[in-house]
C-alpha cells in the first residue's frame, strides 16, 4: 500500500488568485477604495492592493496568495473542514486630524468573488484518493436539556455548550472533533428542515459568513433513523420536545480527512458531564454512507468507556459523545446531580455522520452475477427430446387424469352426499380414514392392480423415451439415485395432471392426491429443465433435515438460472448454515439485486452484514444469537459458551438467566446485579427486574427486592412488578405501601391468586374482616398454589379471631 506523506516530505504550494469583485457597495454612494484580505487556519495570507470601484460595480484584483499544505502545518484534515477567508475590506476617507485611515468590512459572503485554487501537482496520488476517505459529522441540537441549563443573568459567567465527538482508534488513542458554541434556546418553535449547516469556526467570520454554502440540514422519518429513540412510544415525547422544550442547538458540520489508517487529533483532556453513544456499525454495511438519529445522553464515567471502547475494537466501529455545560454545581453535588441530570430530563441529542465513500463498497450487479457465476457455474440448456418422449410424458399424464377420474367415481360412490350442494362440508379430521376406506374397496373390487398396471405401461415408456434407458443398472447406488429423480419427476407430472383433473369439479381432489401418492410411482424421474421443480424438491429434503441434498437441489437451479431468486436465497440461508460466511453474503447481495425491492433478500442480507465482523469471522451478534436460541432449547452448556465468544453488556444478562434456570441463584444475582450497573440499560430488563426481585425476596433482603420491583413498575409496570413491591413492602413492615401495590396489580389482573392472598394479610394485619375474608374467599375460589402463604394466612386467622368465612 502506498505511504501517505510523512511531516518531513516536501510540502504542495497551494495558489489562492482572485481575479475580480463584483457588486461592490460601501458606506457611501461614491467609488469605494477596497482591498481583499486573504486567511485561513488563523494564518494572514496577505492583502490586494488597494483599488477604487464605483458603486454596484466591479474591480479586478487580481490578487495571488499561496499556502504550504503538509503534515507540519496546514494539514489536509486542516483544508478539509476550514476554508479560505477572503474579506474585502473598504478604506475609509480620513478626517481633519486623523492620523492613521479607518477602515469597514464590506463583506466576507455579500460581495461575489471570482476566484481559482490550484496546485502544481496534486495532494494525492491515485491510490492515496482511492485509499482515503472524507469523514463528515454534524452535531445538530440536543432536546430535552436539563433544567438547569439556563443562560447566566446578572454579573456572572456566560455559560458556554460545547460537544465532542471521540472516535477511538486503539485501546489508548483517540480522536476528537470539537463542537463549541452551542446555542442555549428556550424552545416553543420546531427548528426548520432545510436551515443551512455552519462551518466550526464560529466568531472567525463575519455575521452570516458561518454558513456552508449549498448544505443544509435534511432530517429523516424517526422510524428511518438509526438512533435510541425510534420506537412509536418515544414518538410523542420527541415531537413534544422537539417542538415546545429547550434545546441546544449546534447545527455544525465537522470535516474529517481520514487516509488509510485513520485520521487523530491530540488527545484533549476536559471534563466532561454526559455521553451519547453512536452505534457506527451500520456504515459496515456495503454502500452505506450516513446513520443519523436521536441517541440519548447518560451520565459519563471513565470505567464504562473503557468497556465501549474495547468492545468496539473487536466488534464494530463506535463513536462516543460527551456533551457537557460549563457551569458552576453546588459544592458536593457534582456526581449525583448529573447522573439524575440527563434521566430526569431525557436529554438526547440529533447527530449525523457522514463518509464521502462507503467503507465497505457495494459490488455492481455485474460483480455479483459474476462472483455467483463462481459458485454456481450455469449450465447449457438441456437439448430437446426426441417428440417420443413428449408423447411418452402425454400418455402418462393422461393415464393419471384416467385413474383420477375412475377413483373419483368410486370416491362418490361412498362419500359423494358429502359432496351436494348445501350439505354439510365432511370432517377433515377424518380424512386418513376416508383413504383408509377407498383404498381397502380399491383392493377388493381389484381396481387397485388395474390402476397399477395400466400406469406401469407409461412408466416404462417414459423410462425408454425420455430417460433413454434400455438396460439395467449393474451400480445399486446409481439405481437408487436415478429412482429418487424418477419418482419426483413423475410426481410433478402427475400434480399437472390432477389439476386437468381439478378444474370445473366441486369435490376435494386434495384427497384424491392422497390416494395417487401411494401408487408405486417410486421408480420414475422428473424434467431436469424447470429451476422452479429443482426448488420444490430441495425444499422437500429441508422438510426432512437433509440440508446437503437440499443445498445440491438449489445449487442446480441456479446453475439452470443465475437469476432465481428463491433458490438463490437458499443458497444463502444453507451456505450460512454451513459457516460459509462470504458465500452466503455474496447469495443474498445477488439477490438484491435480482429484485431490489424483494424485503426478504434485503432482511437476510442485513442479518448476514450483522452476523460478520469487518475483519471476518462471526461476530459477537452472531454468538448472542445462538446463545439465545440455545437458551430456548434449554442447552444451558452451549449457551455458555456462545456468550463468552460474545463481547456484549447483554452477555450478563443471559448468564443471569442460565444460572436462574439451572438454579443457581447467588450466580444469577451477580450478573443481573453486574447488567443493572451498565450505564445504557439492558435490551429487555423486565425479567431482570422480576428474577432478581424475586432472589432478594428469598434471601429475605426486603429492601433491596423493593427498590428492585420500584424500579420494575417504574420502566414496565405489570401485576407481577405490583406484586413483588407489595409483598417487600408488607415484608418490611410498611402496610399502606404494601396496600396500595397490591391494589395496583389487582387492577392490571384481578385473577391472580397472589395478588388476593397478600390482600388478606394485610387485611388481617389492619383489623378489617369484611376485606379479609373477602380477599381469602378469591384466594382460594382462583386456587393460590403457594404452600407458605396460606399457612401464613391461616396461622394469622387463628391469631386474630376472624378472617376464614368457613367458620
Amino acid at each position: 500500500m502506498e505511504q501517505f506523506r510523512n511531516a518531513g516530505d516536501k510540502a504542495t504550494l497551494v495558489k489562492i488568485t482572485v481575479l475580480r469583485g463584483n457588486n461592490l457597495r460601501g458606506n457611501k454612494a461614491e467609488s469605494i477604495l477596497n482591498y481583499v484580505r486573504a486567511e485561513f487556519n488563523g494564518i494572514f495570507l496577505g492583502d490586494s492592493q488597494k483599488l477604487d470601484a464605483a458603486v454596484d460595480q466591479g474591480v479586478d484584483y487580481n490578487f495571488t496568495c499561496s499556502f504550504e499544505c503538509s503534515d507540519a502545518a496546514h494539514t489536509l484534515d486542516d483544508m478539509a473542514h476550514k476554508p479560505v477567508i477572503l474579506t474585502v475590506i473598504e478604506v475609509l476617507p480620513k478626517e481633519k486630524k486623523q492620523k492613521e485611515e479607518k477602515t469597514a468590512v464590506i463583506g466576507q459572503a455579500i460581495p461575489s468573488l471570482n476566484v481559482t485554487v490550484c496546485v502544481p501537482e496534486p495532494l494525492l496520488s491515485g491510490v492515496q484518493l482511492s485509499e482515503s476517505n472524507l469523514l463528515k459529522v454534524t452535531v445538530e441540537t440536543a432536546y430535552s436539556v436539563p433544567e438547569v441549563w439556563n443562560p447566566v443573568s446578572g454579573s456572572g459567567p456566560p455559560s458556554s455548550y460545547v460537544a465532542a465527538l471521540q472516535v477511538p482508534l486503539t485501546a489508548e488513542k483517540e480522536q476528537v472533533l470539537m463542537f463549541s458554541n452551542g446555542l442555549l434556546k428556550v424552545g416553543g418553535e420546531s427548528e426548520p428542515m432545510g436551515r443551512l449547516r455552519k462551518w466550526p469556526l464560529g466568531p472567525l467570520l463575519a455575521p452570516g459568513a458561518q454558513f456552508i454554502p449549498g448544505v443544509s440540514m435534511e432530517g429523516d422519518p424517526i422510524e428511518m433513523e438509526d438512533g435510541d429513540l425510534t420506537s412509536i412510544e418515544d414518538r410523542d415525547f420527541r415531537n413534544e420536545a422537539e417542538a415546545n422544550k429547550k434545546r441546544v442547538s449546534w447545527d455544525t458540520e465537522r470535516r474529517c480527512f481520514l487516509d488509510a489508517d485513520g485520521a487523530g487529533e491530540d488527545e484533549t483532556q476536559l471534563s466532561f458531564h454526559g455521553v451519547a453513544y453512536v452505534d457506527m456499525a451500520p456504515l459496515l454495511y456495503p454502500g452505506a454512507r450516513r446513520v443519523r438519529g436521536a441517541y440519548r445522553l447518560y451520565p459519563f464515567y471513565d470505567s464504562d468507556l473503557l468497556v465501549k471502547v474495547k468492545v468496539a475494537l473487536t466488534t464494530a466501529i463506535q463513536g462516543f459523545f460527551r456533551i457537557w455545560c460549563c457551569w458552576g454545581l453546588p459544592c458536593g453535588s457534582g456526581l449525583r446531580h448529573c447522573i439524575s441530570m440527563y434521566a430526569d430530563s431525557r436529554t438526547y441529542i440529533i447527530i449525523e455522520i457522514a463518509l464521502e465513500k462507503s467503507l465497505v463498497p457495494k459490488r455492481s450487479p455485474e460483480e455479483l452475477a459474476k462472483r455467483v457465476m463462481e459458485l454456481i457455474p450455469p449450465r447449457a440448456p438441456l437439448p430437446r427430446r426426441p417428440a417420443g418422449a413428449e408423447r411418452a410424458v402425454q400418455e402418462y399424464q393422461a393415464q393419471i387424469a384416467s385413474v383420477a377420474d375412475q377413483v373419483l367415481e368410486q370416491y362418490q360412490q361412498l362419500f359423494g352426499p358429502a359432496f351436494l350442494p348445501g350439505v354439510k362440508p365432511l370432517d377433515p379430521t377424518s380424512q386418513e380414514q376416508r383413504k383408509t376406506k377407498l383404498l381397502g374397496e380399491l383392493n377388493y373390487s381389484g381396481k387397485y392392480f388395474a390402476f397399477k398396471e395400466q400406469i406401469k405401461y407409461s412408466v416404462v415408456r417414459i423410462v425408454r423415451e425420455k430417460m433413454l434407458r434400455t438396460e439395467a443398472f449393474s451400480d445399486p447406488e446409481q439405481l437408487q439415485a436415478f429412482l429418487s429423480q424418477l419418482y419426483v419427476f413423475l410426481v410433478d407430472e402427475m400434480h399437472v395432471a390432477l389439476n386437468k383433473v381439478r378444474k370445473g369439479r366441486s369435490n376435494p381432489v386434495s384427497e384424491l392426491g392422497l390416494f395417487v401418492m401411494v401408487l408405486p410411482l417410486q421408480q420414475l424421474t422428473r424434467d431436469r429443465s424447470h429451476p422452479a421443480h429443482w426448488f420444490d424438491y430441495g425444499v422437500l429434503y429441508m422438510l426432512t433435515d437433509d440440508y446437503q441434498k437440499a443445498e445440491e437441489c438449489f445449487h442446480y437451479a441456479v446453475s439452470m438460472e443465475q437469476t432465481h431468486l428463491p433458490s438463490l436465497l437458499m443458497c444463502g440461508i444453507l451456505a450460512e448454515m454451513g459457516g460459509r460466511l462470504e458465500e452466503a453474503e455474496t447469495f443474498f447481495e445477488g439477490a438484491t439485486c435480482v429484485d431490489p425491492a424483494n424485503v426478504v433478500a434485503w432482511t437476510l442480507f442485513a442479518l448476514a452484514q450483522e452476523l460478520l465482523c469487518p475483519e471476518g469471522g462471526l461476530s459477537s451478534s452472531y454468538h448472542l444469537a445462538l446463545a439465545r436460541l440455545q437458551l430456548l432449547r434449554a442447552e444451558y452448556g452451549s449457551a455458555e459458551s456462545s456468550l463468552k465468544e460474545a463481547l456484549n453488556d447483554n452477555v450478563w444478562v443471559l448468564f443471569g438467566h442460565i444460572h436462574h434456570l439451572t438454579g443457581e441463584f447467588g450466580k444469577a444475582q451477580e450478573c443481573y446485579e453486574r447488567t443493572l450497573d451498565f450505564v445504557t440499560d439492558a435490551t429487555d430488563t423486565h425479567p431482570i427486574y422480576l428474577r432478581l426481585g424475586s432472589i432478594y425476596l428469598q434471601e429475605g433482603e426486603f429492601q433491596r427486592a423493593k427498590t428492585t420491583y420500584l424500579r420494575a413498575c417504574k420502566s414496565s409496570p405489570s401485576c407481577l412488578t405490583w406484586l413483588g413491591l407489595g409483598i417487600a413492602c408488607y415484608r418490611l413492615g410498611e402496610l399502606t405501601e404494601a396496600e396500595d401495590a397490591l391494589t395496583e396489580a389487582n387492577i392490571l389482573n384481578n385473577g391472580n391468586a397472589e395478588v388476593w392472598g397478600y390482600l388478606s394479610l394485610v387485611c388481617l394485619q389492619t383489623g378489617r374482616r369484611p376485606e379479609a375474608e373477602q380477599s381469602y374467599k378469591y384466594a382460594l375460589k382462583l386456587n393460590l398454589q403457594k404452600e407458605a402463604v396460606l399457612h401464613e394466612i391461616k396461622a394469622l386467622q387463628d391469631r386474630v379471631g376472624f378472617g376464614n368465612p368457613c367458620f
